[in-house]
């Protein structure tokens, strides 16, 4: 195999997030196949080089100082769809491709199953890492199985959704560089239908009661409809849409903690205000993190319109750059809404994105 060619050149990682922030990486390369992206991750590490593994920068915050090694883009495309009993399918997605257009290809072949994740940026290989979800909707509910590259080994594994400790938002891959997505396989429904409609807000906006199946396509135009009105499908020309979608996780609370934090929360916004939670596995709950902001005192906008870095016009939840900022002031924002909902509630937030050679 001919060695990948390696820009020398200091490349901006700017140009490759969606908040399109982030200092320069050292060395950059973009294979194509998974064989050379799993020969690109091995060189390296036999080089004793630092890795940044890069898919679609939708989920990544770059230090302005940027990265002092080598940032291997995923870029291998392909995918191919397997029939299998009672109207299921297998569909087998190389990690480089995009994921949204692999969602409106399913939708386009009539398979349901993905739908309700339309809109999402970033590319296919950071969907299990992340356990993606949406509207009622999570990757580990699909998932069959990932191909990685385990880099402490150079070999390439098959590993099943089962062994991949898929929770709310994390998995075993999730902040660790221990392996690399090079394949993910889904089972999705043959015969046009969505998956149940699970999630109220879109239960609502198609017309249907909850856990009702409607046309996959009619799931994927109202998801996005209700996803572009929070400015979470990208658009160039809008700066709510310059940012990492969902900036903090919805805290998780210990059922045992619940009355205390409930407790919180009434002394701020009065006890007649119901607070929405919802069930998050065993002995413990869901809080919104965009209700917590909101009643510590964070509006949409926040701090204003002459900040480089704000809090969506149209959702509190996602933190955006106005076209002049810095990784500093989006980390400094974050802290401030961070700290601000501990004050007010005595609840921690968590970031969503992986930060690289930054902190909160």
């Amino acid at each position: 195999m001919t060695s990948l060619p390696v820009s020398t050149e200091a490349v901006p990682l700017s140009g490759y997030t969606t908040l399109r922030l982030g200092g320069p990486a050292a060395r950059f390369t973009a294979p194509s196949t998974a064989e050379e992206v799993a020969a690109a991750v091995r060189a390296a590490d036999r080089a004793g080089e630092p890795v940044l593994v890069l898919g679609g920068g939708s989920n990544l915050v770059v230090a302005d100082s940027g990265f002092d090694g080598t940032v291997i883009r995923v870029a291998n495309r392909g995918s191919t769809i397997d029939g299998g009993p009672d109207g299921r399918v297998r569909l087998t997605v190389e990690a480089g491709e995009d994921w949204d257009t692999v969602v409106a290809s399913t939708v386009d072949a009539g398979l349901g199953g993905l739908e309700c994740l339309s809109g999402i940026p970033g590319l296919v290989g950071a969907t299990p890492v992340q356990n993606v979800g949406a509207y009622g909707v999570e990757v580990s509910h699909l998932l069959i199985s990932v191909d990685l590259l385990v880099r402490a080994s150079g070999v390439v594994r098959t590993v099943p959704a089962e062994s991949l400790a898929l929770g709310y938002r994390t998995s075993v891959l999730k902040n660790t560089d221990r392996a690399v997505v090079l394949r993910v396989r889904f089972e999705l429904a043959n015969g046009g239908m969505s998956a149940p409609i699970r999630y109220t807000e879109l239960a609502r906006a198609l017309g249907v009661r909850q856990n009702t199946r409607v046309p996959v396509a009619d799931a994927r135009a109202a998801v996005l409809d209700l996803r572009r009105g929070k400015g979470m499908v990208l658009d160039p020309a809008d700066h709510d849409t310059w940012s990492v979608g969902s900036f903090f996780t919805n805290p998780v609370i210990a059922e045992a903690d619940l009355p205390a934090t409930l407790d919180r929360i009434a002394a701020r916004v009065g006890a007649a205000t119901p607070v929405p939670r919802y069930p998050a596995g065993p002995g413990a709950c869901k809080l919104s993190a965009a209700w917590l902001i909101e009643r510590a005192g964070f509006a949409k906008g926040h701090p204003g319109p002459d900040a480089p870095v704000t809090l969506s016009s149209k959702h509190t939840l996602a933190l955006t750059n106005r076209g002049a900022a810095s990784t500093a002031d989006l980390l400094a924002l974050a802290r401030e809404v961070r700290d601000g909902v501990r004050a007010a509630f005595g609840v921690e937030l968590h970031p969503e994105p992986v930060l690289v050679n930054c902190a909160l």
